[in-house]
């Protein structure tokens, strides 16, 4: 009794820490003007194994709180759409999306061979460099004020492109991973294809019986419906090979109007804790000795990505009629990579299938162009202006 009394006053003191710290990490964030997701993967880099304080009575609560961190990631980027405007998004941004998928997962996959990780690795680091987190350039969008901007719709039909494609690409990436082979990928392939345009039709169609079953005026009640309903879908997702989150991104459209609105102030709280254990269990299971032999890689990967983002943005706002200075900034807000690529590379990690390097290197990856991306996002309109007064024909 008395054991099991001292493992949880030194559970509850480990939560205590972490959640202390994470706090404290979000304010010096906010401070400094930059996303907190890099401090948050830092924090839990010094409590994993290998760090300067490891943690060990909390890992089962930690792996639960970050599962369920993405689900709820998911489903809050999921209630900023509705149905028709993901159809639409697509049918507008489907060339632009292309070009995103060549320029920006081709050097993922590129390291990933040179480093005999194998066709595996490729597929799980192509993923890791090509999706942009769509929560840090909606967030820098808002804080320079430039939802209004006119290359702000093509940045946003980008980013649903993206949401879209992994929809299809994680539940391929799950089965591969998962080994079972090439027909097991195409398997999982026409599942998901099946169930995303199922869900669509059911959200352009009933999406607003779907709200009306989930609302209450209760906010205790709504929260627990919300929130159920999330894990549950999330649940037959994954058990269908379609990934939890896809699920909860899929359920995320489906509710619409003042609903969704609602569900996402009542959940966003809940989404910051759980996102952040989220973060932080990924940097847990990496071990800061693995960092450096391929720190040189993440740089490079860092540098070259960064461009391939910025000429993405460029060209697709070009294609909409964006002049100039428009089109940079639609680049540089494409430059950030976070939760997105975090969730790629845990899967593949979790899975076994891939060298654990790999996580090592998505860390240091996303650290890098987490801090890079809001910076350039906010250094872009300087910058070209200083070119423009050196070239005037940039005019």
């Amino acid at each position: 009794m008395t054991l099991h009394a001292d493992e949880n006053a030194i559970a509850l003191l480990e939560l205590g820490a972490i959640f202390f710290a994470l706090g404290f990490l979000g304010r010096v964030a906010g401070r400094i003007g930059m996303s907190p997701i890099p401090l948050y993967l830092i924090g839990g880099v010094a409590f994993g194994h290998g760090g300067v304080v490891p943690l060990g009575q909390t890992f089962e609560f930690s792996h639960i709180a970050s599962e369920i961190g993405v689900v709820l990631l998911l489903l809050l980027l999921g209630l900023e759409y509705t149905a028709s405007e993901l159809v639409t998004g697509l049918r507008r941004s489907w060339m632009a999306g292309v070009v995103d998928i060549v320029l920006n997962a081709t050097p993922g996959a590129a390291v990933a061979l040179l480093l005999g990780w194998g066709p595996t690795g490729a597929l799980a680091l192509a993923g890791v460099t090509y999706i942009s987190s769509s929560g840090i350039a909606a967030k820098v969008l808002s804080d320079l004020g430039r939802l209004g901007n006119r290359e702000t719709p093509v940045v946003l039909s980008v980013l649903v492109f993206e949401d879209l494609a992994m929809a299809i690409y994680l539940p391929i990436l799950t089965a591969i991973l998962a080994g079972v082979g090439l027909w097991g990928g195409v398997q999982a392939l026409v599942v998901a294809v099946v169930v995303i345009t199922v869900v669509l039709i059911a959200a352009l169609r009933y999406g607003h019986w779907v709200s009306t079953v989930l609302y209450s005026p209760d906010r205790e009640v709504f929260l627990l419906k919300v929130l159920g309903a999330a894990l549950l879908v999330a649940g037959v997702a994954s058990a269908l090979q379609v990934s939890a989150a896809v699920g909860a991104f899929m359920l995320g459209i489906a509710i619409s109007g003042s609903a969704a609105h609602s569900a996402a102030k009542l959940l966003e709280p809940l989404r910051d804790l759980f996102a952040a254990m989220f973060f932080v269990v990924f940097g847990l299971n990496t071990d800061p000795k693995s960092i450096p032999p391929v720190l040189g890689w993440a740089i490079a990967l860092a540098a070259v990505t960064t461009l391939t983002k910025v000429l993405t943005g460029w060209w697709a706002a070009r294609q909409a009629g964006v002049r100039r200075m428009g089109r940079a900034r639609a680049g540089a807000a494409l430059v950030a990579r976070g939760e997105f690529s975090i969730v790629i590379a845990g899967l593949a990690v979790a899975a076994g299938a891939v060298e654990g390097q790999l996580a090592a290197l998505a860390t240091t990856y996303v650290l890098i162009m987490a801090v890079v991306g809001p910076i350039a996002a906010r250094v872009v309109e300087p910058s070209v202006r200083v070119v423009q007064k050196m070239v005037p024909a940039l005019r």
